[in-house]
């Protein structure tokens, strides 16, 4: 594969950027938010798993050990 003048891939850099949609500040915003919530939510979930299963080896361990 040839390689290409440097001052065309220049200019087919610049082309393809040009056809990039960037995001509004308030999808920015938006997403932004939404990944907090869902990762808060998350965590909430995974702490009630993990207290769910130690109160249950507790049992176990207490009652049969």
């Amino acid at each position: 594969m040839a390689m290409a003048n440097p001052l065309q891939f220049i200019q087919q850099v610049r082309a393809e950027v040009a056809k990039v949609v960037w995001p509004t500040r308030r999808e920015v915003l938006l997403t932004t938010v939404m990944v907090f919530i869902m990762a808060t939510l998350t965590a909430i979930f995974f702490f009630l798993v993990d207290l769910l299963i130690r109160s249950g080896l507790q049992f176990v361990l207490t009652t049969f050990g």
